[in-house]
């Protein structure tokens, strides 16, 4: 007779313990120890029926990438989605994930077959959706399942092009005995999916939930098992949601498509840097700079408030940038220039709710501390471009080009680079600095 060996995991971060818990030791989740029995002697079968070739005798086809015609969202995607592959979108509840995905299937199913299958709202609440967004396309085919073995089924027996899941945290697999929505259930009912999508050549794209901390909901080896990881965001003043790439295997990572919410859906917005430039105000401790996110050049304002400190210590409130960015630049004016900053209170953000991580922004941060401290403005309309040394000498930055273009189509009329910037073509006017003793010239 086999023997029976009893195995305890947690189906939230799935630790095993050596015996059942009332709350698992490793994520402290209670009531998430389940048990496990296994059969000791069964012993799997190894299947050798498989052949080994080399890359060159395999026969590769034109891939035609399926585009939606949105070209927000298209681009962000590398050029469009690729077919066998393997998406996940994720953002906070009521972002627009599922507005946004009604919108995208209904312009794919104009030239695609695809289903969508909702295990989060019923029919009925759809169709209300996709009366607002104007999305009542007959070649659009939905479903309410929430059975993953029958929706791989039904995929399986009708071929489409491509499928939407909204979402994977609701679906459930018969093979799995934990609860939908467990660690355990989300790694096995992804698992499923990855191979569906790559033994049937059938792109398939999940909704995913995400946790207090930003992160997908679930283990985070979910994201290495998808293609392509893709976050909504959102910016409340503008009602803007931003679509950020974070992993893609068939185009660049860190793209942007940014969207408005209307009340007849989401509308893609092409021309982000005029709503941009609109808000810049040109006043004391402002800094205009250009900032390469994925493919696309940002034009963002710097925004630096410098004022005598009150207390013993100088406060330093910085969002939007690495605050020790903020500090070695500091540090940088007050060794070369004599400003005493380290007695100065100093706050700092980027406008429009941006994260920024390269050192292109470093001349731009000193001209925004700078212009707060003696308060004034820098030029209308000019555009800031370099890096700083920790000797003070100003240096040039990579894909200049790029940012010039931009400058120039939005009508920006100086750039502030370093002495040795390489620049061609330029219509604009120049303005170069060795060092950051010569940045008191602009004040």
């Amino acid at each position: 007779m086999a023997k029976t060996k009893n195995i305890f995991h947690c189906t939230n971060c799935d630790y095993r313990p050596l015996k059942w818990m009332g709350c698992c030791p490793s994520c402290k989740e209670w009531e998430s120890i389940v048990e496990l029995k296994t059969n000791e002697t069964a012993k799997p079968t190894a299947d050798l029926s498989f052949d080994l070739v080399p890359l060159c005798a395999i026969t590769t086809g034109e891939q035609r990438r399926m585009l939606s015609g949105i070209n927000e969202w298209d681009r962000v995607m590398g050029g469009g989605i690729m077919p066998g592959s393997f998406l996940i979108l994720t953002g906070d509840p009521g972002i627009g994930k599922s507005t946004l995905l009604l919108q995208i299937a209904q312009q794919l199913a104009q030239n695609n077959r695809l289903f969508y299958f909702s295990s989060e709202e019923s029919l009925e609440q759809i169709k209300q959706r996709a009366q607002r967004v104007g999305c009542l396309d007959s070649r659009l085919l939905f479903c309410e399942q929430t059975n993953l073995e029958n929706i791989i089924a039904i995929t399986k027996q009708e071929k489409p092009d491509l499928i939407i899941i909204d979402s994977i945290q609701n679906c459930y697999s018969d093979s799995s005995t934990v609860i939908p929505g467990s660690a355990g259930q989300l790694r096995e009912s992804a698992f499923h999916c990855m191979r569906l999508a790559k033994e049937n050549n059938i792109a398939v794209i999940l909704t995913g939930h995400i946790t207090k901390e930003g992160t997908i909901a679930g283990p985070k080896m979910l994201e290495h098992m998808v293609d392509g990881v893709f976050y909504l965001q959102g910016e409340d003043r503008w009602q803007t949601r931003i679509l950020r790439s974070v992993k893609n295997r068939f185009g660049a990572i860190h793209e942007l498509g940014f969207f408005e919410m209307h009340e007849h859906g989401l509308q893609e917005v092409s021309n982000i840097n005029q709503q941009l430039l609109n808000e810049v105000s040109y006043s004391p401790g402002s800094a205009l700079i250009s900032y390469i996110e994925g493919s696309r050049p940002l034009l963002l304002e710097l925004q630096a408030l410098v004022v005598p400190s009150k207390f013993g210590i100088a406060q330093r409130v910085i969002s939007g940038v690495d605050q020790k960015q903020v500090i070695i630049i500091a540090a940088i004016l007050e060794k070369y220039l004599q400003i005493r900053l380290s007695e100065h209170d100093i706050f700092f953000k980027v406008s429009g709710g941006f994260k920024l991580k390269e050192s292109s922004i470093d001349l731009g941060i000193a001209c925004a501390l700078l212009s707060s401290y003696f308060q004034k403005p820098m030029p209308e309309k000019s555009l800031i471009l370099g890096e700083i040394g920790l000797t003070g000498h100003i240096k040039p930055i990579n894909q200049i080009s790029i940012h010039i273009n931009e400058a120039q189509k939005f009508g920006l009329e100086q750039l502030v680079v370093a002495h040795k910037q390489k620049v061609e073509k330029v219509q604009c006017s120049l303005l170069h600095y060795k060092n950051v003793y010569e940045l008191l010239k602009l004040f």
